[in-house]
């Protein structure tokens, strides 16, 4: 018994022992999983953004003032992480934060007067940053010996490890290698070379003694080469690269720290939400490049009057934000300059015009060729007038766009349905717009606000094809689905039309275009606006001239204020890369090639003695037989038309172009008057044949509230157009013959009272017109 007795009593202190151990590894495995907020959010961040190549444009403050970039352990060079370890805790992947054998000889070597060593290991380094101890006195060295422990049980190495890389001191409000690496080097961490990677590991120690203006630079490259023997001895291989370690670094200044594209990088910044590390979609060279054209145009122009102007590229292939100017100058306080142009809403003038022909091609109003009417013409009480106050009289809807007509584009808006410009705007995504009636038909005319990013995402619709998708900021952002608004053939259509303007006249841009340019202008009301947007290979370039302020100037003209700027950074743009070229699609399915009359547009009669190409969609566009042209019989005895069965002996034929009344006013007003056909002799026709003629006055569903007065009531002019052929129209109101006259002449109707009414009118060849309206009477 008595032997059994000790054997008992030490099993059972080994069981002690074993049961001691167990519940302190069970404690501490709890304690380390835990759940607890990651040191990464207990240290403030700064905010690096990059441009699309890894440039950087900006790296902000942490919110305790501190340049502090927090950059995972796996994000930096080995090479750093390896000379960390080496130089300042060789055992850090033994200890559990504290190292006895190195605190005893650290102190020893204090107190006995010896070299003063340090004893402190990684863990304890990271407690007097992350907590501000004062490590000098006993007091705090058992503090931060207590809170080094405590570390350790809660985090990983690893998560110990990074937040210590990221809170290393580098002199100043620098901390972090990822911060010094691109204030001192203007590169990441993880493409530190060995030397540079030796200094960033030393100069914590001592930022004032061994920092890249320390007075003696000689210091740390004495302590880079110490440093580099013992690297030698633990990685022998890196023996050839000493000459390179011996060189003298070339650092950068914290003053030498970017501030590139600052409007573009306050957008991104205000939408980047918790990220700390941006890569952005922009390029920095063609940033560079847009700013020096858009400051040096502005500056050559500035007696004209133009101070400020805004530049948005944006790739249509993925809808990456390329380029972004949004002033002429960010730090100018007398043009607003840190107001972000690209983003404020502003009238676009005729930018939108586009918009309008190609939803018109779709729903079969026109083809390119169409032949629209440039004349003087009421929409209710809405009359437009062209921005140099006269009327063309016939155009081809490529002429009007290009030249900017305002009275076909109207005509064509106030006929479109399902949708109408108001529903195709509202459908894009153009924010802020009030309601379809207040703005009426002005709309066309750009009476509605949209933003430089709103129309950028719409011309780069016409480049794809007629599918719009939103612009992209960061790099990492996925393409979001596009929503097809326009059909291919009306985009391509459109984008043809755009193509054939010819480029304004400047000394300083080619004369002759490596790519066709696809580009429209816009003015807005008061002079306060100029535009120009168009496409240039695979880009959208949309360019503004004008004050914030709103204050208009006679300068801000689309086609000489910022067409200019335009093709300046178009040139720019295609010499800087040579290889850049049109993105290649294939035709779209639906569309073909016609021969049409050129002076009417419609497919060519045996008369027409001109014709030319256009492109036209099969079963949609317009096509119909051209009635301009007609060949007139004529008696030569008479002078007349003459009757059928035709003398051979005295009758001759010529082709006579036969024109609406209001547009032979038109030519005749501008010097170039069309023969018209010699009176018609008295024959009987059993059809009528020509044009009918075509009622302007009333307007189609039209109210007219007519004031009533002691003689009857305010009249309502009755007008018409006619074939150039007609001499006199007769008037109808409800059967009831009301007079006759003149075509392009109108003739007063007195309504004796409210109601619906029907007028019509009939030319002398029996040709007839009517119209629906509805008469309002108030005192």
């Amino acid at each position: 018994m008595n032997n059994i007795r000790p054997l008992s009593r030490r099993l059972r202190c080994t069981l002690i022992v074993l049961a001691s151990l167990s519940c302190g590894a069970l404690a501490l495995t709890v304690i380390r999983h835990w759940p607890r907020d990651p040191l990464a959010t207990r240290i403030p961040s700064s905010t690096a953004v990059f441009d699309r190549h890894g440039h950087l444009l900006r790296l902000t403050l942490a919110s305790d003032e501190q340049y502090r970039l927090w950059t995972p352990l796996e994000k930096v060079a080995p090479e750093f992480i390896d000379a960390l370890l080496l130089h300042e805790d060789q055992h850090f992947y033994r200890h559990v934060g504290v190292n006895p054998a190195a605190l005893i000889r650290a102190t020893a070597s204090t107190y006995t007067g010896g070299t003063r060593l340090g004893g402190s290991t990684i863990t304890m380094q990271l407690v007097r940053l992350m907590y501000g101890l004062d490590t000098r006195s006993i007091g705090g060295k058992l503090v931060q010996i207590a809170r080094a422990l405590q570390l350790e049980a809660c985090y990983s190495k690893h998560d110990i490890l990074e937040a210590h890389i990221n809170l290393m001191p580098y002199g100043g409000n620098v901390q972090g290698v990822a911060t010094a690496s691109l204030v001192y080097f203007n590169k990441s961490p993880d493409k530190l070379a060995l030397a540079e990677a030796l200094s960033l590991v030393l100069i914590p120690q001592s930022p004032l003694r061994r920092g890249p203006r320390a007075q003696e630079p000689g210091v740390l490259l004495a302590a880079r080469e110490r440093l580099f023997e013992r690297w030698r001895e633990r990685f022998p291989a890196s023996k050839s690269v000493h000459q390179y370690v011996s060189l003298p670094l070339s650092y950068r200044r914290i003053a030498d720290l970017p501030f590139l594209a600052p409007h573009f990088t306050n957008q991104v910044l205000a939408n980047a939400g918790r990220s700390h590390h941006i890569e952005t979609t922009l390029d920095l060279p063609l940033q560079r490049m847009t700013e020096r054209v858009l400051t040096t145009y502005v500056r050559e122009r500035s007696p004209r009057g133009i101070r400020n102007a805004a530049a948005l590229l944006v790739d249509t292939r993925d809808m990456a934000v390329r380029a972004m100017v949004g002033s002429a100058s960010f730090g100018a306080v007398d043009i607003d300059g840190q107001v972000n142009g690209t983003l404020a809403k502003r009238s676009p003038g005729s930018a939108l015009k586009p918009f309008i022909y190609a939803l018109a091609m779709d729903q079969g109003l026109i083809h390119p060729m169409t032949v629209l009417k440039d004349a003087p013409t009421a929409f209710g009480p809405f009359t437009p007038e062209n921005f140099d106050g006269r009327f063309v009289g016939p155009i081809t809807a490529t002429d009007a766009l290009i030249r900017s007509r305002n009275v076909p584009a109207v005509q064509l808006a106030s006929q479109l349905a399902q949708p109408d410009l108001y529903q195709f705007l509202h459908t894009s995504g153009i924010a802020r717009l009030r309601s379809a009636e207040h703005y009426g038909l002005a709309l066309a005319l750009g009476g509605g606000e949209v933003t430089m990013e709103e129309a950028a995402k719409l011309y780069a619709m016409l480049a794809n094809r007629g599918r719009l998708a939103d612009v992209r900021y960061f790099k990492d952002e996925p393409q979001q689905p596009s929503t097809r608004l326009l059909s291919e053939e009306a985009s391509f259509m459109t984008l043809e039309m755009l193509k054939s303007a010819p480029r304004p006249e400047d000394p300083f841009t080619r004369r002759q275009d490596r790519l066709r340019t696809a580009w429209k202008t816009g003015t807005s009301w008061g002079f306060r606006d100029a535009w120009t947007a168009g496409i240039v290979g695979p880009y959208v370039l949309v360019i503004w001239v004008g004050n914030f302020d709103g204050h208009g100037n006679p300068a801000f003209v689309g086609v000489t204020a910022a067409a200019p700027l335009f093709f300046r950074v178009v040139d720019a743009i295609t010499t800087s890369d040579p290889t850049l070229g049109e993105r290649i699609f294939r035709q779209p399915p639906r569309l073909a090639r016609i021969e049409v009359c050129s002076a009417s547009g419609d497919l060519p009669n045996a008369d027409c003695p001109q014709t030319t190409q256009t492109w036209y969609i099969p079963g949609i566009s317009p096509i119909r037989i051209s009635t301009i042209h007609r060949r007139v019989f004529i008696d030569t005895r008479t002078g007349q038309q003459a009757c059928a069965p035709y003398d051979p002996v005295h009758t001759r034929s010529e082709v006579f172009e036969y024109w609406p009344t209001d547009l032979l006013q038109l030519f005749t007003q501008a010097g170039m008057p069309r023969r018209r056909p010699p009176a018609s002799a008295d024959c009987q026709r059993d059809v009528p044949s020509g044009t009918p003629p075509k009622i302007t006055s009333p307007v189609v569903a039209a109210t007219y509230t007519v004031r009533t007065t002691r003689g009857g009531s305010d009249p309502i002019p009755l007008a018409a157009n006619a074939d150039s052929e007609v001499r006199r129209l007769h008037w109808f109101v409800d059967e009831s013959y009301l007079g006759s006259g003149k075509p392009g002449i109108a003739i007063a109707w007195n309504p004796g009272h409210a109601g619906r009414y029907v007028v019509r009118t009939v030319d002398d060849r029996g040709r007839a017109d009517s119209r629906e309206l509805v008469v309002e009477m108030v005192k």
